[in-house]
């Protein structure tokens, strides 16, 4: 995860449930390249043709609410969203996102400030976001450590990967 993040703004609304983000009927789908082209393909349709790898969403209230399925961050993080940043989010959605690695902000007041087509670069340590095209900027509370680790490995796997390499390396390391 980087510290800074700088991407094109696709702005949602309120209550964008799971289904919104990744209909149902694609459950059965689980290749990631299949999954990006449904993705919001109901909420907000022009995206999936349109996204680019580093894009931001950012959307109102209660984003990711209704069912806890998974597809949903995963066909996000297919599209190669840099990041989302809310009002708020569902709590399962919340982890389920910053779990495959993708950075998931709660920043009250946030989409207010952006329109599609926007610009945005998210400072994670400092805790601000600033619209880059009116230069106006909100701080959001600070990450917790240990979700940041998270994102740095690349997500909840990938961490679990790199310290179970770490043990069975200090394991196999004869000692003195």
């Amino acid at each position: 995860m980087k510290d800074l993040i700088e991407g094109r703004v696709w702005t949602l609304g309120r209550d964008m449930d799971t289904d919104q983000i990744i209909s149902g009927k694609y459950l059965t789908i689980i290749d990631p390249q299949e999954l990006k082209k449904h993705v919001l393909e109901i909420g907000l349709p022009e995206f999936a043709a349109g996204a680019r790898p580093g894009d931001i969403l950012i959307a109102d209230e209660n984003f990711g609410s209704g069912s806890s399925r998974e597809h949903a961050p995963a066909a996000l993080k297919a599209a190669g969203i840099g990041a989302i940043v809310a009002d708020s989010f569902a709590r399962i959605f919340y982890r389920n996102s910053i779990n495959l690695g993708i950075p998931t902000i709660e920043a009250r007041g946030v989409r207010a400030l952006f329109e599609t087509g926007d610009a945005a670069r998210i400072e994670m340590r400092a805790g601000r976001i600033t619209n880059l095209r009116t230069n106006r900027s909100i701080t959001f509370p600070p990450i917790p450590h240990h979700l940041l680790d998270l994102l740095e490995a690349g997500g909840l796997v990938e961490k679990v990967k790199v310290e179970l390499a770490q043990r069975k390396a200090a394991a196999g390391t004869p000692r003195a």
